[in-house]
């Protein structure tokens, strides 16, 4: 069983076709037995993608409703959710001044941290991050994260 940390650009594509979207749709396959992990700000991020698609004609109403009502499902039941603390922030804090990552960049790399640690701790094996930004996936390489672009597949 393999553990994968998504950020929105990432997640979104399990619910609307885009590049991508057939490997994303394998790792959610359960016969995989895939762990998930995304951050509490990724549920907004991919709202907001999904209801950007919507308004430029992209996603059809009914589809774009289906998508967001299946995104709210998966949080919590079949994504692990990271929360936003004063301690995770601290630490993005640190990571945008490192990496020079946009905000929520440096937020979804800390959270990705977070998990890799807790899953250390639980001696559990290390969590990938799934990314489509190429400055995220640079990041948390040098962090020693093992990174993945599902633009790639």
């Amino acid at each position: 069983m393999a553990a994968y940390f998504l950020d929105s650009s990432a997640l979104v594509k399990r619910y609307a076709r885009e590049a991508g979207t057939g490997w994303v749709l394998g790792l959610f396959r359960r016969a995989a037995g895939n762990a998930f992990y995304a951050s509490r700000i990724t549920k907004v991020e991919a709202t907001s993608a999904i209801a950007r698609k919507r308004r430029g004609g992209l996603l059809k109403p009914d589809t774009a409703a289906r998508a967001l009502q299946r995104l709210r499902r998966d949080f919590g039941r079949r994504i692990y959710v990271v929360e936003v603390t004063p301690a995770l922030l601290l630490s993005a804090e640190a990571l945008a001044d490192k990496h020079h990552l946009r905000g929520y960049d440096a937020v979804q790399l800390a959270a990705a941290l977070e998990a890799n640690a807790e899953r250390a701790r639980s001696s559990l094996p290390p969590l990938a991050l799934v990314t489509a930004d190429g400055d995220l996936l640079a990041a948390g390489a040098a962090e020693g994260l093992t990174t993945d672009d599902p633009n790639n597949h």
